[in-house]
């Protein structure tokens, strides 16, 4: 005679196994759908390695390229998001081999590969060209309640 315990472990785990295979199969599968749009002239080694390069680019030039404008300001970051593959390398290249004047960059480039330039020019000229402008700034008023 089996215990109801017994059997309750056992559907218990069925069910906590579906989950745990539900949960995988859409961690998996969900990034893929929400990417969709994105079409990768790249192996998934490839593309991993340039989204991630890409993303360390985001500190100056804004998440997926698109740098805010500052208002007025000249000095403001380019925008990289939508940029023509020939643009963005030919520029690099300077950076990398000094004939382009930075205070940065050329610390940046320096550290790719012609390779690595040329994958980063065609996975900015594949991101939408977001404009965006900086916030007003702000006066703190001493007392608040």
């Amino acid at each position: 005679m089996k215990s109801t315990q017994n059997t309750r472990f056992k559907n218990s785990w069925f069910k906590d196994s579906a989950f745990l295979a539900l949960l995988l199969t859409t961690s998996v599968c969900m990034p893929l759908i929400g990417h969709a749009a994105e079409v990768s002239a790249f192996s998934d080694v490839q593309n991993i390695h340039i989204r991630q390069l890409a993303a360390s680019c985001a500190a100056c030039h804004g998440t997926q390229g698109n740098s805010v404008a500052a208002s007025g300001d000249d000095g403001a970051n380019a925008v990289l998001a939508g940029m023509a593959p020939a643009e963005f390398t030919e520029k690099m290249l300077g950076f990398k081999d000094g004939s382009r004047k930075a205070t940065v960059m050329h610390h940046h480039a320096k550290g790719l590969t012609v390779d690595e330039i040329n994958q980063l020019a065609v996975h900015f000229s594949q991101q939408k060209r977001v404009v965006t402008t900086a916030l007003k700034s702000q006066t703190l008023k001493a007392g608040h309640e």
